[in-house]
């Protein structure tokens, strides 16, 4: 994180991402100011709240990619959550702080994985010795009573056991069979009713039955290949140190965790139109959201996590509601607003040929797997983004979503026949694009060809 400047963070994102800027910068800050937080003494370190952020624009701009990205930049735990799930009419079972939960399984998920990563080299020679001990008949001993010979069965046994393993590590031996145990536990399938779900008393349930359980060895016969990788897997559990693991996936959760509050402004309250007072539910979701980004205590299945200086990115685009409209404690909670811009025809050009993961180069890869060579012409993504524009301005604008839509529709051809089209170049211009596209720009209501 110290090499991790807000200027660098930005230009990772712009790989990624064309345009809104504005929210670029914010987020980059705000991932900044978590590591610049970390630098302080502890007397100051635990005053400093993080700058939680609303980003506000129109479907298909940005905005989820944004979080989604920054997290994986900075190897935080991630969730997204669409805020609108929890004002469902008769909706029973997760509660707002399962957010919190489901944040703490995925930093669990995470240290783990690079606990196991790190023991990966001991795992496998682990593994790779027992599926030796199973490859070779054990030393026959009996009747042995001189100690010269009883040390040359063993040292002659050792060898072969050598000149195997350099047959195994070159994958000769990959699709011979071999007996094998492995440790399962026995947990009994138990039925729990409850108004409130176990997850939200922080219970981890089958864990606690599995723990009661006994553990039983279980023989199976499996090929070498998959051997190795159920007792590399099986070794590596039994190292990791899980109560190390609980801890630092506690401290990720409480110090870099980031939640993504999608669709926030759905919970904003409005009027109602028939004159009556304001929808209670969605006041009703705020007020429960408003401990957990203020900073409270949530049990979960690892531990008690502190919400403090979670990091909270919401979004919406805010068509029939307004920032205003929320809660005056949840705004205040949410100090830093960044807008992002509609996109046109520039920014349909540049997404459609700039970023890493551009769609271009996406379906180019795709029919390159069936031996097919796909060129799209300069013309023809031109044309492509007019016909997005186009189709944005004429139905609902569901922004850089409606660029799959189209070239899905200028690609399905080609897709059904790359089979038996191998080794042929397929050259994409704008009078092709105009042919396979000629029925929807001649129709008005282009809804009939795309959704």
């Amino acid at each position: 994180m110290k090499h991790l400047t807000p200027r660098r963070i930005v230009a990772e994102l712009d790989k990624y991402i064309v345009g809104q800027d504005l929210a670029k910068r914010a987020v980059a800050i705000a991932v900044r100011n978590r590591w610049r937080r970390q630098q302080l003494a502890p007397e100051i370190r635990q005053d400093v709240m993080p700058k939680n952020i609303i980003m506000i624009g129109p479907t298909g701009v940005g905005k989820t990619e944004i979080a989604r990205r920054l997290a994986g930049l900075v190897a935080a735990p991630f969730v997204k959550v669409e805020a609108s799930r929890y004002t469902e009419v008769g909706y029973h079972g997760r509660d707002v702080e399962s957010i919190i939960r489901d944040l703490t399984d995925m930093a669990y998920n995470m240290v783990m994985q690079e606990e196991h990563e790190a023991l990966i080299d001991r795992a496998e020679r682990q593994a790779e010795d027992e599926i030796l001990e199973a490859l070779l008949p054990p030393v026959d001993l009996d009747g042995v009573l001189d100690a010269d010979e009883h040390s040359r069965r063993i040292a002659s046994r050792d060898r072969t056991k050598e000149k195997i393993r350099s047959r195994l590590r070159a994958g000769d031996l990959d699709e011979r069979e071999v007996e094998i145990t492995t440790d399962e536990k026995a947990v009994p399938m138990v039925e729990i009713i409850s108004n409130q779900g176990i997850e939200q008393m922080g219970v981890d349930m089958q864990n606690m039955l599995g723990n009661m359980m006994p553990s039983r060895t279980v023989k199976r016969k499996v090929k070498v290949t998959e051997a190795r990788e159920l007792l590399t897997q099986q070794a590596a559990e039994a190292m990791s140190d899980r109560e190390k693991v609980r801890r630092e996936a506690i401290r990720r959760t409480e110090e870099t965790g980031l939640v993504f509050l999608d669709e926030i402004d759905k919970i904003a309250v409005t009027t109602k139109k028939d004159g009556g007072g304001p929808d209670v539910s969605r006041e009703g979701v705020q007020r429960d959201l408003l401990p957990i980004v203020e900073g409270t205590a949530v049990l979960t299945r690892h531990g008690t996590v502190r919400t403090d200086h979670v990091l909270f990115v919401a979004a919406g685009a805010f068509h029939n509601a307004r920032p205003s409209d929320l809660v005056p404690e949840l705004q205040g909670r949410f100090p830093i607003r960044v807008e992002l811009s509609d996109l046109g025809k520039a920014e349909f050009l540049r997404i459609m040929t700039e970023p890493k993961n551009a769609l271009t180069r996406q379906y180019a890869d795709l029919m390159k797997t069936e031996g097919v060579r796909i060129k799209f012409e300069p013309d023809a993504i031109e044309r492509l983004a007019e016909l997005a524009v186009e189709a944005n301005r004429r139905m609902q604008n569901i922004g850089a979503r409606r660029l799959h839509t189209v070239l899905e529709t200028v690609m399905e051809d080609i897709s059904f026949e790359a089979p038996e089209r191998s080794g042929e170049t397929v050259r994409i211009d704008a009078a092709y694009v105009q042919d396979k596209l000629k029925d929807i720009i001649n129709d008005e209501d282009l809804s009939r060809y795309i959704l």
